[in-house]
């Protein structure tokens, strides 16, 4: 019953698969292979963006915080929620890499939204020569709360950037989960939606360890390069994440395994709202969830080896106490664990 992260389960057979049939032979170092090239096609394809520079690092943190550091000069500041990965869980990756940019906070909440974002935007460079310059927006989809922005949110806040002419990085750790709940494509949830950069997770989603980062205008894959070498991310036997990247992609593979995910989360998500006891601090949307529930029940899961993450609360207290649990779900999670889940839960 393994519900504290996506990262922590199993990778495909199909990605180990290809890691094995790419370990035969001899080719190319860095990206020059002839995998990298067919990825860097698959990825442009599957975006619909035949110009797109295409990286691949093995890493989210990496891909965020050199996507951020290309979009960002040291004296600008990146734009994003409290609850955002690049703020709560990156160790100051992207200050670093950006070689000092800092981050602003925007609203109180996982989510940005217009209004916030123009106001925390419009407050910038108000002390000229002592100030933080505008830098990039930062756009987490999914969010840390495991909620999504649609298409048309996504848009909105583009277009606030676009007003200040700054750009628009999406962090899509979860991209595929996003995706599959809104049924769109990733053109539509990308640069069609005016969003500039893109770190396209796949760890998270069935892989052993490969994220793309995608720059729709090309002049900026130079930049990417010098920086990811530089920052000690680009692999040498590059060919080892180019084929776990087309194992996933191949056949709708990513797709699959984000729909297996987020339906786990539907199942575990419908037997939890019939527990008395239990209520959500939103509905989840994707492969994420945050039920709060009373403490015996949470002695009881534990009891039995339930794993998640206590999100708030204390570890101890009173029986009725209300505590807030993290649940995520991957595309390997058996139904039957989930069932087992819900047993307990109901007591």
């Amino acid at each position: 019953m393994f519900f504290a992260s996506d990262n922590a389960g199993p990778a495909h057979p199909a990605i180990l698969s290809a890691l094995g049939a790419a370990n035969t032979g001899f080719a190319s170092g860095y990206g020059a292979d002839p995998l990298t090239i067919a990825v860097t096609q698959q990825l442009r394809e599957i975006f619909e963006a035949p110009e797109a520079s295409v990286h691949l690092v093995a890493t989210g943190t990496a891909a965020n915080a050199l996507a951020l550091a290309t979009l960002a000069n040291p004296w600008d500041t990146i734009f994003c929620t409290p609850d955002a990965h690049i703020q709560q869980d990156e160790c100051n990756a992207p200050e670093f890499f950006a070689g000092g940019a800092k981050l602003t906070l925007v609203g109180t909440g996982d989510k940005l939204t217009p209004d916030t974002l123009r106001t925390a935007v419009a407050a910038e460079q108000s002390r000229g020569v002592h100030g933080p310059q505008r830098g990039p927006v930062a756009i987490t989809q999914a969010t840390e709360r495991g909620r999504i922005y649609s298409v048309a949110e996504i848009t909105e806040l583009t277009a606030v950037a676009r007003e200040f002419g700054i750009p628009a990085h999406l962090d899509g750790a979860r991209f595929a989960n996003a995706l599959v709940a809104l049924n769109c494509t990733p053109a539509d949830m990308t640069w069609r939606a005016g969003v500039d950069a893109v770190s396209f997770g796949g760890t998270k989603n069935g892989c052993l360890g490969v994220e793309a980062v995608i720059f729709f205008d090309p002049a900026r894959a130079w930049e990417f390069e010098l920086r990811r070498k530089r920052g000690a991310h680009l692999f040498s036997k590059h060919r080892f994440l180019a084929a776990q990247m087309q194992a996933y992609l191949t056949d709708g593979l990513w797709l699959d395994l984000a729909r297996r995910a987020n339906a786990s989360m539907a199942r575990l998500a419908d037997g939890l709202r019939g527990i008395e006891g239990v209520r959500f601090t939103a509905e989840p949307q994707a492969n994420m969830l945050f039920p709060e529930i009373p403490r015996h029940m949470h002695d009881r899961l534990q009891a039995a080896g339930a794993v998640y993450y206590l999100w708030d609360g204390a570890e101890t207290g009173a029986p009725e106490d209300r505590l807030t649990l993290r649940l995520v779900t991957d595309w390997s999670l058996p139904e039957a664990e989930i069932d087992r889940f819900l047993s307990l839960a109901r007591g």
